[in-house]
């Protein structure tokens, strides 16, 4: 990246902007996960799991605020439709600080949810504008490398929030950093969108670029199997709190054993940022989802011979990292594929890659969640299940794109 191309940036600084706004969807849910007891025990005593929706409503909202963000961008530009949507956030998490019910934190947390599409959407269209193919990849990469920091330190920051403030105060950090970033973007980056490749806010338009979307089998597999993916971690995100509390009756210590696990995954975006150029986007999700596929059924095999609750903690905590790993070595590459054929429509296509991803895979990790019985066999066995859908998905895809070589 130069500079004409970034405005004053350098490559470097770039990526560690679009790494923050990445980074909003992350802080966003996994800061308030220590927050829930505290929340459930004072806002809905009757019935403390109710929290649980704080997370599923701001993912609902990210979805739905995914569709439009794309468009908008594209008609009016990168950074306003950025610097709108971190407003709404803003103005919402605000809202939340200030509640006395479950139910106005929840709709603040749907509001939320609507304005952060904008920095999580819109920086995946800069991306695409300013780069292409395998190198788009390696940026992501290297992007979702500085992004990882902020699920590792993420929950301990909201333990250590609760502890000096109490769980609201986690509001005003989510605005305060949402502000930096406008800050920082506004100062720092030039539009990346010429007002001449600008496409107009229009229905039929849209409806022909989703059709044109669709009807691309590279790009509808990478969509689907995207879409698992993210099934994995928000499963994985909703049940990991209850898991540690129920299951090992570690609940104190699961901000430090979170950020741990998150700092070692991290180094799946290094690792593949050093080989996607080489090796390939399509190698690498296959082959990673087929080694998650046979961690999953050794995990669920060795939860049957009784071992020691010692043995099996550990054991969950390896399995823990691999499928964050699993997240770092595919969900860049994932992107990349789908968005790689629909440069001309950037923004429309990252809306709709990210909205029906996102929609479609909390309607699957939702369900996951009240599965959990005090085990951690409805996990496992979804992980597996979801896992090995992809990987065949992925095998669908290399027939595919044998085909049009042929």
């Amino acid at each position: 990246m130069t500079r004409d191309q970034g405005g004053q940036m350098h490559r470097a600084e770039f990526i560690a902007l679009i790494a923050m706004m990445f980074a909003t969807i992350a802080l966003s849910v996994d800061a308030m996960l220590p927050a829930l007891p505290s929340i459930g025990a004072e806002l809905s005593p009757e019935n403390p799991n109710r929290a649980q929706f704080i997370v599923a409503t701001f993912i609902v909202g990210l979805g739905i605020g995914t569709f439009f963000t794309g468009p908008l961008s594209d008609a009016f530009g990168r950074k306003p439709v950025i610097i709108w949507g971190a407003g709404i956030y803003v103005l919402s998490a605000i809202t939340a600080w200030l509640s006395q019910s479950l139910e106005v934190v929840l709709a603040a947390r749907l509001v939320m949810g609507l304005g952060a599409a904008a920095p999580r959407v819109v920086a995946l269209a800069i991306v695409r504008d300013l780069y292409s193919g395998r190198e788009m990849a390696r940026m992501m990469s290297i992007a979702m490398l500085i992004f990882t920091l902020v699920p590792a330190i993420a929950p301990l920051m909201g333990a250590g929030i609760i502890a000096l403030s109490g769980w609201r105060a986690i509001f005003l950090a989510f605005a305060v950093f949402a502000i930096i970033i406008i800050a920082w973007m506004q100062l720092r980056l030039n539009e990346p969108l010429p007002v001449e490749n600008r496409r107009p806010f229009r229905l039929p338009l849209m409806i022909s670029a989703t059709r044109e979307i669709f009807a691309h089998p590279a790009v509808r597999v990478s969509i689907l199997v995207q879409t698992l993916c993210y099934g994995v971690l928000f499963s994985m995100i909703l049940m990991v709190q209850p898991i540690f509390d129920q299951v090992f009756d570690r609940a104190e210590s699961f901000p430090v054993w979170f950020g741990l696990v998150a700092v070692i995954s991290g180094s799946a975006s290094l690792l593949n940022a050093a080989i996607v150029v080489r090796v390939g986007m399509r190698r690498i999700v296959t082959w990673t989802l087929a080694m998650q596929v046979v961690l999953s059924s050794t995990m669920l095999l060795l939860g049957t011979l009784g071992l020691s609750d010692t043995v099996q903690f550990g054991l969950f905590i390896f399995w823990q990292t691999s499928v964050f790993f699993m997240a770092g070595m595919t969900m860049g590459n994932l992107n990349a594929m789908a968005m790689e054929p629909m440069g001309h429509i950037a923004g429309i296509a990252a809306s709709v890659v990210g909205a029906v991803s996102t929609v479609l895979s909390t309607l699957i990790a939702a369900p996951v969640g009240q599965l959990f019985d005090g085990t951690t066999f409805p996990l496992t066995a979804a992980v597996l299940v979801m896992c090995s859908l992809g990987w065949l998905l992925m095998l669908h895809l290399a027939r595919i794109e044998a085909r049009l070589l042929a």
